[in-house]
């Protein structure tokens, strides 16, 4: 799943606002005009924070060539600002005014002017001002935009009122969602993509005077109200100014119930009358209208009673208020009964309208402020990577997520929505959360009992912001490390996967589903079904991607043996929903060729709902169903047939919507396939407990991030270290020793977080709270001396050991993808630290990673080699194994490979030669046992009697000696194919309980070492 407010398209964003209005020139009347750019050369080219025009873009490429140009035509001065641009994803240019500087008071204004050099190419061009904040790069948004429709120059002018908030970007600090025009710090154009074109802008300038309507406004204190049959709503009524000073004239607001779908004397009295606030009235000022609703004896379904506020000296709010007697004495209301019997209920009450509203998914971002859920009977929001409330805090979540459910209340039948973010490693994309490793560094810990415990603590932290849904966990098995999605499995060997199923327990409780409704629970997502993992180099056709999203190619034999064993456990374990994947299926032999798993109805129908007998629903992945060959009617047609039951249409809700129903009264879905889906997914929101508290529960809010929470993302960082090689036992480290600490992610939060951490793909820098690796060791030994030179620049000299933490910078999905500017290689500067530090000193190399790095040939100048993987916020963890407050116990969830020409490379090839193999992690837990071949023997013997008693105990034990014996033979030499192959066969078959068969292989390990 995949999304960032960073990357949405302009196309997109600017279908959603009006056309800006435009004419000749301001009136005669007018106040004379203030500048704000005449580009003359007044404001200079210049990056914040200092004042100055600069370019921007969604790469190197995107960015416009800007020129200040003389021209004989310019209709102000001598020059204009020019600019050629040629944009792919999204591009434009800012005039941000200096950060060191008070920001621009417009509100004496009526609106922002400018000339624009009309180049006729039809296209709409979003134009934005910067309101609030502390600068111009921590501001909000407000847009609109105008038409190219013209050619030559014209004078376009935009009153303020024609701003409209914009929602997908989250700017930081001081913000309250209020043109408030009192602290303005510049404005942006946007220029349209999927042209090559040129612009020459000219005097940009407020012009007008503002008038009461626009610096006062009356507002309600929601938008819905709903109310029990028989009682009051009471809708407030506030009149607000910019500046919070008094209305300077009279503001009367005249009210009236008019329309809606209840019947005035019958179901409410009719309200009329009038509000009038006097001259002088302070900001905030507010009164209530009451309206009383009239009780009878018959069940019924939501009616509605829409206030109509007609306003005089000020802007009206910007919907009717709507009161709402609540549906009541229907039998899917009663709790009392089955959930099977509710949900029959339900569905048969349900037009074809609000079914497909049921199986319609839309990103809060596209919806605004969320009238569209009540007009589309939409049955689900989503926040993609990255899209967060402002501020980005507990409270926000549930307060924005409350809004929407609030607004569900507005439907015949008041089903509430299902809200789903990507928590995959924690709540990770709230600030403050407790981020875990992710999944790679959890398989790494081989612990099912501590994988449930993070699923528990992500539930908690979800399910206390409103949240009652997460899509994960991620039970696809990585088959080659070159794919960017690497890191969201839990390793290489399904029989590891499925062990680490157990986070499924965590995060949804009991297999029966009874624990959803419980505070700290969530319904769980099993993705990508299926073979994401398996996909062929080379093969994906998205973007720059090379093997995200491509083609598995794989027999019948290898499908059922990799890739869909996990789901056939996460069916057992109760997952409520499973996900499909992007990628396409191959299965050779069949003569059908490669097949989108979002039109795969043999998988989707046929295996997972029919074989494995899976009564969740599916979700599709984000637009996925874009991806199906074919126009977009038969995409709809194709992925609903297919067994798609909710489908993630981000921005394309309404034409989802309006395609379903064609094609279902077109005859071409059945509408038995929508009662299927929708009874599916109302299953799990009366499982979940929505339709008796559909609004957060925020009890748990206290918790999030709290020390026990951290205290478990801490064991489970510490755990998931592998250690790799240990020379002479350098680790672990003493606290009496001088240390020198260097490398790109030694103190990086975002680096040992990796993607999908606050945005969908992770940042560099402190992006989260937490505790970075080296603040962990200085925590670990206070008093030390303990030096940090990043580049290891600073003199080596005087330390009796190195510790160089390097690795990967955050990436995620396809993006990560090897060949899509990325390879398994340290960077430059990583190799110069790693090259330094342990040519100077005894060292340790952490190589803080989604994925295997190729350092080989460097390995045998490092003591010590460490995969930390993506430990997560909890450095502390990482420094509990540096310096044994915690023992090394982790173990290779894939293969370390010694060179990218080997991939893929996995346990149970033929021919098998890693650098270090599956299932490989030296222990500083407790010393290999004695007696060489004999101790050998007499663990074959125990573990043949664990087989035959089912001594799950015993079994593990005698095969956990065995594999020590093996990594004490084999030292710090190199490890053979002849060791390595067993070896990692030995930890696959401990995963699948055939102890004696483990031992067996280690002994043949054992013997070619």
């Amino acid at each position: 799943m995949r999304r960032t407010a960073l990357l949405v398209s302009a196309a997109l964003l600017t279908g959603l606002l009006p056309l800006a209005s435009a004419s000749a020139a301001a009136g005669a009347d007018d106040p004379p005009s203030v500048p704000v750019d005449a580009f003359e050369g007044e404001v200079p080219f210049a990056n914040p924070p200092a004042e100055g025009l600069f370019a921007w873009g969604g790469d190197a490429d995107d960015l416009p060539q800007l020129a200040l140009t003389a021209r004989a035509d310019a209709p102000e001065g001598a020059k204009v600002l020019t600019g050629t641009y040629d944009i792919s994803g999204y591009g434009g240019f800012t005039h941000d005014f200096a950060f060191a500087q008070p920001a621009h008071d417009w509100s004496a204004h009526k609106g922002i002017r400018f000339w624009w050099d009309g180049q006729n190419n039809g296209k709409t061009i979003p134009f934005e001002i910067k309101d609030g904040g502390a600068n111009g790069e921590a501001s909000e948004l407000w847009r609109t935009s105008f038409t190219d429709d013209f050619t030559g120059w014209k004078q376009i002018e935009i009153p303020f009122t024609d701003f409209i908030y914009r929602t997908d970007y989250q700017p930081v600090g001081g913000i309250d969602q209020i043109l408030g025009l009192t602290e303005m710090w510049g404005y942006a154009i946007q220029l349209p993509v999927g042209i090559k074109g040129q612009f020459a802008i000219d005097d940009v300038e407020l012009y007008g005077t503002a008038d009461q309507s626009l610096r006062a406004s009356v507002i309600t204190d929601s938008a819905v109200y709903p109310v029990a049959e028989g009682r009051k709503a009471a809708v407030k009524v506030s009149v607000t100014t910019t500046g919070a000073v008094p209305i300077g004239e009279p503001v009367t607001i005249a009210y009236q119930s008019d329309g809606g779908t209840a019947q005035p004397g019958k179901d409410f009295v009719q309200v009329q009358g009038s509000i009038t606030f006097p001259a002088g009235t302070a900001s905030g000022t507010s009164r209530t209208i009451s309206v009383a609703t009239l009780k009878d004896k018959s069940g019924e379904s939501a009616e509605t009673i829409p206030l109509k506020l007609t306003v005089t000296g000020a802007k009206a709010p910007a919907e009717t208020p709507q009161v709402v007697i609540d549906a009541h004495g229907l039998p899917y209301l009663d709790p009392k009964l089955s959930v099977k019997k509710r949900v029959a209920d339900l569905v048969s009450r349900l037009s074809l309208e609000e079914k497909a509203g049921q199986m319609t998914q839309a990103e809060r971002g596209a919806i605004g402020s969320g009238g569209d859920i009540a007009t589309y009977a939409l049955g689900s929001l989503l926040s993609g990577g990255g899209s967060t409330p402002t501020p980005n805090t507990a409270e926000a979540w549930a307060k924005m997520i409350d809004s929407f459910q609030l607004r569900a209340q507005v439907t015949r039948f008041q089903i509430p929505l299902i809200y789903g973010v990507d928590a995959v490693h924690g709540h990770n994309n709230l600030v403050g959360a407790t981020v875990m490793p992710h999944n790679i560094g959890i398989g790494a810990t081989r612990d099912p009992q501590l994988a449930e415990e993070t699923g528990e603590v992500t539930a908690a932290e979800v399910r206390a912001t409103g949240i009652p849904w997460t899509f994960a966990p991620c039970v696809c098995v990585t088959r080659d490390e070159r794919w960017g999605r690497s890191y969201e499995s839990f390793g290489e060997d399904p029989a590891l996967v499925e062990s680490m199923e157990t986070i499924i327990q965590g995060l949804q409780g009991r297999a029966n589903g009874k624990d959803l409704s419980d505070s700290d629970k969530v319904l769980a997502t099993a993705k990508h079904f299926v073979g994401d993992g398996g996909t062929e180099y080379g093969s994906s056709t998205s973007g720059s991607y090379t093997i995200d999203q491509g083609i598995t190619k794989v027999t019948e034999q290898e499908l059922e043996a990799v890739h869909l064993s996990p789901y056939q456990d996460a069916v057992d374990r109760g997952i409520g929903s499973v996900m499909p994947s992007y990628s396409s299926l191959d299965i050779l032999g069949d003569d059908v060729g490669p097949v989108k798993m979002h039109a795969n109805a043999a998988m989707i129908n046929g295996v997972l709902k029919d074989e494995m007998d899976f009564d969740g629903f599916v979700i599709s992945d984000w637009d996925g169903i874009n991806q199906i060959p074919g126009d977009y009617t038969s995409d709809v047609r194709t992925s609903v047939n297919a067994g798609m039951d909710m489908v993630m249409v981000p921005y394309a809700y309404k034409d989802f919507h309006t395609t379903l129903i064609s094609e279902v009264n077109a005859g071409r879905i059945s509408e038995q396939r929508v009662d299927d889906a929708v009874s599916r997914i109302l299953t799990q929101k009366f499982k979940l407990g929505l339709f008796e508290q559909p609004y957060a529960d925020t009890s748990g809010a206290s918790d999030i991030g709290s020390p026990e929470h951290r205290a478990v993302a801490r064991k489970a960082a510490a755990e998931s270290q592998v250690l790799l090689k240990n020379a002479g036992g350098v680790l672990p480290l003493k606290k009496s020793q001088k240390v020198y600490v260097a490398g790109s992610n030694a103190d990086d939060i975002g680096n040992q977080t990796g993607g999908w951490t606050i945005t969908w793909q992770g940042s560099s820098g402190a992006i989260t709270e937490g505790t970075t690796i080296l603040e962990g060791m200085r925590k670990a030994s206070p008093g030390a001396t303990i030096s940090y030179s990043k580049d290891a620049s600073a003199p080596t000299t005087g330390y009796d050991v190195g510790v160089v933490v390097v690795g990967e910078t955050p990436y995620a999905e396809g993006v990560g993808d090897v060949g899509n500017g990325n390879d398994l290689e340290l960077t430059p500067a990583d190799k110069a630290a790693v090259d330094k530090v342990c040519g100077a000193m005894k060292c340790v190399v952490l190589t803080v990673s989604g994925r295997p790095q190729l350092i080989g040939d460097r390995l045998g100048d490092i003591d010590a080699l460490v995969a930390s993987w993506l430990p997560g916020t909890e450095g502390d963890g990482v420094a509990d194994a540096l310096y044994g407050k915690r023992p090394f116990t982790g173990q290779l969830p894939v293969t370390w490979p010694k060179s990218e020409s080997q991939l893929p490379i996995n346990v149970g090839d033929a021919s098998y030669d890693p650098q270090f193999p599956y299932g490989w992690g030296l222990t500083t837990l407790t010393k290999a046992p004695s007696g060489g071949t004999a101790t050998l023997a007499a663990l074959a013997l125990a573990a043949k009697i664990a087989d035959k008693t089912g001594s799950t105990t015993a079994g593990r034990a005698a095969v956990t000696k065995a594999r020590l014996l093996v990594q004490q033979k084999i030292g710090t030499t190199t490890i053979t194919p002849a060791v390595a192959k067993p070896f990692a066969d030995a930890d696959h078959l401990l995963l699948t309980g055939s102890y004696a068969a483990a031992v067996a292989k280690l002994k043949e390990a054992y013997q070619a070492a």
